[in-house]
């Protein structure tokens, strides 16, 4: 089953809530994690791992906290779940690991592989601003039966 991480989860939630915030000054760890049930060290620990990869600032003292790095239409969902997860694959045979032992006989890591090129793209092009749109918007993608 494809999940993501709660770590992920966490990240998405942060990044979310800091740009409902704007420039309007910094959040802390503790205020983020507070006010989603979120245990403070997790989610020191989750922004952390996203000014690493220049996604949020962080400022130290009294006033410090944490902004986002860049506008949110600039910040893509892949980029936040992968700064937190790192490369994001439905399956091991997707990645660069190199063949399996059943790759001479596999049927279906091709066209897992182009569902995973189709995910990786969709999160690609979801941003952070998109994700506090209106809800009564079109679905982002259209389930077929």
């Amino acid at each position: 089953m494809l999940k993501l991480s709660k770590k992920a989860d966490y990240g998405l939630i942060a990044v979310k809530h800091l740009a409902m915030h704007g420039t309007d000054g910094s959040c802390s760890a503790a205020d983020i994690a507070e006010l989603y049930g979120i245990s403070t060290p997790l989610m020191a620990k989750v922004l952390q791992k996203l000014a690493k990869r220049s996604l949020v600032t962080a400022r130290h003292g009294s006033s410090g906290g944490y902004q986002l790095a860049r506008d949110p239409s600039r910040i893509t969902l892949l980029e936040v779940i992968s700064a937190i997860d790192g490369p994001l694959s439905i399956t091991s045979c997707v990645t660069h690991r190199g063949p399996c032992y059943q790759t001479p006989t596999c049927t279906v890591r091709e066209p897992l592989r182009r569902v995973n090129e189709s995910i990786l793209q969709m999160l690609s092009t979801v941003t952070i601003a998109q994700m506090g749109e209106d809800p009564q918007e079109p679905a982002l993608i259209e389930l077929r039966t």
